[in-house]
């Protein structure tokens, strides 16, 4: 029975991917769901290695590649992520294959399908971190979205994101914020947001809210290390770093070249 272990630090995606395996391949056995480098390092420590992998690359605490260096992974992994399309066929060539998100379930079933048949033939290999790390970085240098359009009433304008002091999600519609505290509604979702925004600039604190560096006026230490943020202009919802995402943002915080 194939045994697959999922890298994934955002509940929802994780438990997705959980059902949709079990139904392409219901006698799969899943080996567990990391959530962070720090808690992969501690699995694999304690665990024989699966026979296949389903990782994100952005964790709550780093790369996902830092844990594939530091960990001797001789099995084959399927990328699953949010980021964009830049790096999208270095990923496939040093991978079974790279899944943009939200993953399709037909899409799933093909990655599944060419690993049996790559494991049938004794082809199948791990991924080479180095190149696939040297793909991340190159495309992260790639130009960020400068400006966006938004509409109110008969009118359009454009913002440049400069003026943007954070984006959020209210009643399943998103929104910018401007330094002038007016709000636009967008067409993007914050996962779209998240490969657009410069990742030094803006980070994304929890499911509902992308900040920005500059709109942070005043933070406080929150229950079970999370943090509460003061924004300004002042959001419409009390605003706490997540403590999936605690970790990376402290970094982020410090000026780490590190992106959610």
């Amino acid at each position: 029975m194939l045994k697959i272990l999922i890298i994934e630090d955002e509940e929802p995606a994780a438990k997705r991917l959980q059902k949709m395996i079990a139904e392409i391949d219901p006698g799969a056995i899943l080996a567990g769901n990391i959530v962070s480098v720090a808690s992969g390092l501690r699995w694999f420590a304690g665990n024989p290695l699966p026979d296949l992998i389903l990782s994100d690359i952005q964790l709550s605490d780093g790369l996902s590649f830092e844990l594939f260096r530091q960990v001797d992974i001789s099995c084959p992994v399927i990328f699953t992520t949010a980021y964009d399309e830049y790096a999208l066929e270095a990923f496939k060539l040093n991978s079974i294959d790279y899944l943009l998100k939200p993953i399709k379930k037909e899409e799933l079933t093909d990655a599944m399908t060419k690993y049996k048949r790559l494991f049938a033939s004794g082809t199948t290999a791990a991924p080479d971190i180095e190149k696939l790390l040297r793909a991340y970085n190159a495309s992260m240098k790639t130009d960020h979205k400068k400006r966006f359009i938004v509409r109110y009433g008969e009118h359009i304008k454009t913002i440049n994101v400069e003026d943007v002091v954070y984006f959020y999600t209210e009643d399943k519609i998103n929104f910018l914020n401007t330094r002038e505290g007016r709000r636009y509604a967008i067409d993007y979702n914050l996962d779209a947001l998240e490969t657009m925004l410069d990742p030094k600039t803006f980070f994304r604190i929890n499911r509902q809210y992308i900040i920005a560096i500059y709109a942070i006026s005043e933070m406080f230490s929150y229950s079970k290390s999370r943090v509460l943020i003061k924004l300004n202009p002042a959001a419409r919802h009390e605003t706490i770093v997540s403590a999936e995402r605690s970790g990376a943002f402290k970094l982020w915080l410090d000026g780490e070249n590190f992106s959610t």
